[in-house]
């Protein structure tokens, strides 16, 4: 059975993390992703460690399997010469260099759609192409901060605290992708490419919507909770006698009723200061500290059987290590193992998609710097060895 986005073919300018998350999610799905990269440098995040394997950096490795790597040197009228025939046997390019760069290495949306109308052109950037800060520098904790989102995590009367993972970058690659996906689905009906313009920023502001949503109808600006809920409660983490946490989430009114009697605190279910949702969010302070100290009574895995028996949502807050020896995770194929070009076996990440009629695998691994440079200027160009040795003499590949 075909991947879906196979016989479509990428080329991937984008360094550090939301542009090869995006190309990544696009192989994943079977496109071929020709990573173009800086002869003797690459994606700057080779180098971000450590830890190394192999010689590369595991924030490397994590978003870019599935690619071929070729170095080009696009300083070069040479090297922007070999680009400029790639893109005529492309179907899109991503990139996300400042706005200014790409006008200056002549690889903007206007050269490239003239080279290729069929071009989906996809640019990946801080601030996007229009307004005050389009020519800023930004990397994730930087948006983070600007689009509020530090502003409401961590807890509440203490310094505002980043989200680990760096997720304004990873939203932005995914809308970069699901833009990219409805830009082909589009091209197949009008017979044209567009251009395609994602700021993080953007990307992290749309990710406040409940929060959003509350502070357009009050005007009270949104604080740090911790990991409680803005409007349920309870809905958080709960410190068990372990010493290990747990999460609660009671949506609703019946979830309410049998929190309560596993709980032991049937007297709730109908108190007027806790009997609707309302009224518990009006009067969080006294149920958390009411349910802090019960739940200091037994171990986590304790009380996650006993709710669970009676269908309340709850579970673990895991360490990492946890995470990976969880028999869901492995059921569901969220670990894998890939055999690195140096020889290196990693585990990685597994692909969280699923089709009823195709399995999407690792079906290469994340290459090496100019790995596959010879296999595509043959393959793709017609290139002979001897015009590839002197294109590697003047440094252009």
């Amino acid at each position: 059975m075909a991947l879906p986005l196979e016989n479509i073919r990428i080329l991937d300018l984008s360094r550090d993390l939301a542009g090869p998350f995006c190309s990544m999610v696009l192989a994943d799905l079977g496109a071929e992703v020709i990573k173009v990269e800086m002869p003797g440098k690459g994606d700057e995040a080779r180098s971000w460690g450590p830890p190394f394997i192999g010689g590369e950096s595991a924030y490397f490795l994590s978003v870019n399997r599935n690619k071929k790597s070729v170095t080009i040197n696009l300083k070069t009228e040479e090297g922007r010469e070999i680009l400029y025939k790639l893109v005529e046997k492309s179907d899109v390019f991503i990139e996300n260099f400042r706005p200014q760069v790409t006008e200056k290495l002549k690889i903007n949306y206007e050269k490239i759609s003239k080279i290729n109308p069929r071009i989906i052109y996809c640019s990946i950037s801080g601030f996007g192409y229009t307004g005050p800060y389009k020519d800023r520098p930004a990397y994730d904790i930087i948006i983070q901060g600007m689009s509020g989102i530090m502003s409401i995590t961590g807890e509440e009367s203490r310094p505002p605290v980043k989200v680990c993972i760096s997720i304004t970058d990873l939203s932005a690659g995914m809308y970069a992708a699901i833009a990219i996906l409805s830009a082909i689905i589009a091209r197949g009906k009008s017979g044209k490419g567009r251009w395609i313009d994602i700021s993080l920023l953007d990307s992290a502001v749309s990710l406040l919507t409940n929060v959003g949503a509350n502070y357009f109808a009050t005007r009270v600006v949104p604080k740090r909770m911790g990991s409680a809920h803005p409007n349920i409660v309870p809905y958080q983490c709960f410190k068990a006698a372990d010493d290990k946490y747990l999460t609660v989430a009671v949506g609703n009114e019946e979830i309410w009723k049998r929190f309560c009697c596993v709980l032991g605190l049937e007297k709730l279910v109908d108190d007027p200061e806790f009997a609707t949702n309302q009224k518990r969010v009006q009067n969080r302070e006294r149920l958390v500290f009411i349910l802090n100290e019960i739940f200091l009574a037994k171990k986590r895995d304790e009380w996650i059987d006993l709710l669970l028996k009676n269908d309340i949502p709850c579970g673990p807050v895991n360490t990492v290590d946890e995470v990976f020896r969880d028999p869901q995770i492995f059921e569901r194929d969220m670990l894998t193992e890939v055999k690195l070009p140096t020889g290196d076996v990693i585990q990685q990440i597994g692909i969280p998609i699923k089709f009823s009629d195709v399995s999407l695998t690792v079906r290469s691994p994340p290459p090496l710097l100019g790995q596959h440079t010879e296999e595509v200027l043959k393959n793709l160009l017609n290139m002979n060895a001897e015009e590839i040795n002197q294109l590697k003499e003047k440094g252009v590949i």
